[in-house]
């Protein structure tokens, strides 16, 4: 009877400890979730569940491994918040699948990405025919975003925080000197200045970084 309140007392305080470890690591949905996210997820709930059925071991012991992983999770956010490259290579990119009612065969196969899945994602959305479809991504967590042909253009970004997204330039037809122009002109000197940047309706649109106190 008493391992049966231990196991209980164990499973509350853990309980407790992980729902707050997630708390703190912000509110993404399962399926928004990066592969380092969902690695970080599955390593404290093994954890917390080895602590639950291990009662030779001390509970504080099994709490931090979990404090470890949470701090770990956190400074890399902090890291790869103001580091666009890090981000893209961590969390990934966007890929086009369809471009103008055309499968883009070599960018699924480099994602291993096959028809039954990309059929299966335009079902899901309503969508019967690949002609139909002006874009597809397919986002990072593996959902697919779709553009239909006559609705509004999705409007891609150029600049995020700074850094300059050449394969999103290339993409609208447009390079990093033009870019550097069209900021030029709206009295902006360098793109380090720049929080958001997008091309739409035939002009640049920015936003600048708010100024340090």
């Amino acid at each position: 009877m008493a391992e049966f309140w231990i196991i209980a007392f164990r499973t509350i305080v853990l309980y407790i400890v992980v729902l707050l470890v997630f708390r703190l690591m912000g509110k993404r949905e399962v399926g928004e979730l990066s592969l380092l996210d969902f690695a970080v997820y599955v390593l404290i709930a093994e954890v917390a569940s080895l602590a639950i059925d291990n009662l030779d071991r001390s509970l504080v012991l099994a709490v931090v491994p979990i404090v470890l992983l949470f701090i770990i999770q956190y400074l890399n956010a902090l890291f790869i918040l103001k580091n666009k490259k890090m981000r893209d290579t961590i969390d990934g990119d966007p890929t086009i699948i369809i471009r103008d009612g055309v499968i883009v065969e070599a960018e699924m196969r480099k994602q291993r990405y096959n028809l039954d899945d990309l059929f299966q994602q335009l079902r899901e959305q309503g969508i019967s025919s690949v002609q139909s479809v002006a874009y597809a991504f397919l986002e990072p967590s593996g959902k697919l975003s779709v553009f239909k042909k006559g609705d509004e253009p999705f409007i891609l970004p150029i600049v995020i925080d700074g850094y300059v997204d050449d394969k999103h330039l290339k993409f609208i037809g447009k390079d990093r000197k033009w870019l550097e122009d069209q900021l030029r002109d709206e009295g902006v000197h360098t793109t380090d200045e720049v929080f958001y940047c997008c091309y739409e309706d035939g002009k640049v649109h920015y936003q600048l970084k708010a100024r340090k106190k």
